[in-house]
């Protein structure tokens, strides 16, 4: 067994130079700092790279921009030029002077087709449609429609932007057909703008185009059209959690978002048409961005993966060549292991051992539990014994000058006396089980009255001071009478014992009432030494055969029993202080076993 034993700290400390070869310090410190550069340098990339892509992107994007305002414009120009030559055609205006128009609408059938226009109308001097490319057209009266109004008072080409309603624009040029002087009707020729926006849908994200009011007329976004661009970007279905989440993820790796379209961030670029205050914005989304900053930021972590992989493999080596090293201390631990065996054996014996001293120490717990139940039966019983004997020389010296009737009141203390020993005999044995009997409302003043009159004996043979404080309206609990009595009866006697050396002894005993009723009884002896086991049965400051140290013990059981407590505490002027903590009854409220706590 020494021999194992004087192995021990060769082996442990064999082992922890082994963990300390396995995993240095300088190792775990450089993983952590290449783990931190790995981190900063990738975090450094993508926001150089993001910021970098992002400026592309938002070139690329206004030069889009650029070419779809000039696609715009060169559509408009060209489609300016028809109402012109066809309010110079002869053909219309002999239409006009003979009314004749059987032939006027596969005219402008044929221009149409010529010049790739939405529709050709062609409106008399009333501003009825005479001649038209649609068919379910002819036969309307326009008067009032803004393109034929603007092109009588002009007699010049108008440009007219004109609302249908629920988001559906017609953009018109007109021209007066005038004839030696008189307005025979109007041309009206619509630009068909259709096509460029689904070209721009095609290609970009989604592009808008404001006239010089701010509002849009134009936009791969169908909803967005007759509003402010506040107003579309805030027409957007509500996206789900789902969504949300997902949108809160992509979005901390780009910049901050100019606005969303379709719950998705995008960088909003702008550019100013030479054409009636008109401006073009489009929108782009962060995904080509994204796409290709992880593309170099993948490329990066797989650097540092290798360097890792490498940095590991090196590592695998020196391991490697450790565990060669620890081979050759097999003899060693095969010699470790033998003396371990015999150790395992040894432990063996001494728990077998162990089982027999366990029976042997259960056997004197009962024993001890036995001396326990008759220290305490002692200790409960002398103080009533002591004053039995009192008021029996009382009695003697009464009855002897020839004071009966006195010496009858000592009997009935003394037959009082006897009551009380047997019922506290019979309550002794609540210290060994858990809870209570019934308890009844008791007045906190009278048991402590009852006390005193039970102490008055050991009072009167000595010198000491009785302080006592106790209010004028009754201060009711819920509790044993008897065993509350007992409670204060034993913390009196420890009082007396604690005061019986010193000069100008004092005992104060003070009831009072609050959110609890209190009990408190202090000393001027010399205070408590331990407070931690002051509560253990058996623990006494005592000389041996002036107490057993069950007094408190079972004082602090019964005081638990009623649902209370029972504290300690040295003064700092010196002295100790035992307070007691009782539940106030309050008349109206269901009587509890408050011994369950």
């Amino acid at each position: 067994m020494n021999a194992d034993a004087d192995t021990k700290p060769r082996r442990g400390k064999r082992r922890a130079d082994a963990d300390q070869r396995g995993n240095p310090w300088w190792l775990r410190s450089g993983l952590a700092l290449f783990f931190l550069l790995a981190a900063g340098a990738t975090w450094t990339t993508n926001a150089w790279l993001t910021e970098r892509f992002s400026e592309n992107t938002r070139v690329r994007a206004e030069l889009r921009l650029a070419l779809y305002s000039g696609n715009l414009i060169s559509d408009l120009q060209r489609t300016s030029v028809v109402p012109l030559l066809l309010a110079r055609d002869p053909a219309l205006i002999g239409s006009l002077n003979s009314n004749e128009f059987s032939t006027t609408s596969a005219r402008l059938i044929a221009a149409q087709k010529e010049i790739g226009a939405a529709s050709i109308r062609l409106l008399d001097a009333s501003g009825r449609t005479v001649g038209s490319t649609d068919r379910y057209q002819i036969g309307k009266t326009q008067v009032t429609a803004p393109y034929f109004v603007d092109a009588l008072r002009s007699r010049d080409t108008v440009f007219t932007v004109y609302n249908h309603g629920s988001g559906s624009y017609e953009f018109t040029y007109s021209r007066a057909v005038i004839s030696d002087g008189r307005t025979l009707g109007v041309i009206v020729v619509s630009a068909d703008l259709t096509q460029l926006e689904r070209s721009w849908s095609g290609i970009s994200d989604a592009v808008a185009v404001l006239d010089s009011a701010g509002e849009i007329i134009l936009a791969t976004e169908a909803r967005w059209r007759g509003l402010t661009l506040p107003e579309a970007l805030a027409v957007r279905s509500a996206p789900s959690a789902i969504q949300r989440a997902f949108q809160v993820t992509a979005d901390w790796t780009n910049s901050p978002a100019d606005a969303y379209v379709h719950g998705r961030a995008v960088m909003q670029s702008e550019a100013r048409m030479p054409f009636r205050g008109w401006r073009m914005v489009g929108f782009t989304t962060y995904d080509s961005i994204r796409a290709r900053v992880n593309a170099v930021l993948a490329l990066e972590i797989m650097g540092f993966a290798v360097l890792l992989a490498a940095a590991f493999y090196l590592l695998s080596r020196r391991a490697r060549m450790q565990s060669e090293a620890y081979m050759r201390e097999s003899a060693d631990l095969r010699e470790l292991n033998m003396r371990l065996t015999a150790e395992i054996e040894a432990r063996q014996r001494a728990q077998s051992e162990l089982r027999v001293a366990e029976q042997t120490v259960q056997q004197s717990s009962k024993l001890a539990a036995l001396g326990e139940m008759s220290a305490g039966v002692s200790h409960e019983l002398n103080q009533p014994l002591a004053a039995m004997k009192t008021y029996l020389a009382g009695a003697r010296l009464l009855l002897q000058r020839g004071r009966s009737e006195e010496a009858l009141s000592s009997f009935q203390r003394i037959d009082d006396l006897i009551e009380r020993m047997g019922a506290i005999t019979r309550q002794l044995k609540s210290y060994a089980r858990k809870g209570g009997e019934a308890v009844e409302p008791v007045d906190l003043r009278r048991a402590v009255s009852s006390a005193l009159t039970m102490m008055e004996p050991q009072l009167r043979s000595r010198t000491i001071r009785i302080n006592r404080s106790v209010p004028r309206q009754p201060v009711m609990v819920l509790a044993d009478r008897i065993r509350l009595e007992q409670v204060i009866i034993n913390l009196l006697r420890n009082a007396v014992d604690a005061v019986k050396d010193r000069r100008g002894a004092e005992i104060g005993i003070t009831v009072a009432a609050g959110t609890h009723a209190y009990v408190s009884v202090h000393d001027n002896g010399p205070g408590v030494s331990d407070l931690e086991k002051l509560f253990e049965p058996f623990w006494t400051t005592k000389k041996p055969g002036e107490g057993t140290g069950l007094g408190l013990a079972i004082s602090s059981t019964i005081v638990a029993d009623f649902g209370g407590r029972l504290t300690a505490h040295n003064e700092t002027a010196g002295g100790a202080v035992f307070r007691v903590e009782l539940p106030l009854h309050r008349p109206g409220e269901p009587q509890k076993a408050l011994a369950a706590e």
